[in-house]
């Protein structure tokens, strides 16, 4: 804590810039309608241009961020978290509003345990070629 020209104490130092708390956008809340089961590792695909939404006033500067990042190419929702700085409950959230909006989507990796594995595939090519 700085104090200022007046010695009035300030909870803030004049590089840091105005502050934001992750529940203010998110207005309090901790799920979003979308899909509260969004898990870290959920990849994000954006539907369309964050330019095209500039006019939307539901949308919040983070809500268009992850528009942009996502229409490039698909993020995870670790990784929006990092690059935006923000928590993973915060992105969590948004990213379920944009879903709701069907502005997005999100797709689940293979997991490693769903993948066929290599040998099974050689054995099959083998049974195929024995025949």
């Amino acid at each position: 804590m700085s104090k200022d020209g007046q010695g009035s104490p300030r909870w803030f130092d004049d590089d840091a810039g105005p502050v934001v708390r992750p529940y203010a956008m998110t207005r309090g809340r901790t799920t979003s309608e979308g899909r509260p089961d969004l898990d870290l590792i959920a990849l994000v695909h954006a539907e369309r241009d964050a330019a095209d939404l500039e006019g939307e006033e539901t949308l919040s500067p983070e809500h268009l961020d992850i528009v942009e990042r996502c229409r490039q190419e698909p993020q995870s929702l670790a990784e929006l978290a990092t690059d935006l700085d923000l928590p993973a409950g915060v992105v969590r959230v948004l990213v379920g509003d944009l879903l709701a909006a069907e502005l997005i989507r999100v797709t689940r990796p293979v997991p490693p345990a769903e993948l066929v594995d290599e040998s099974i595939l050689r054995d099959v090519i083998n049974g195929l070629r024995a025949l």
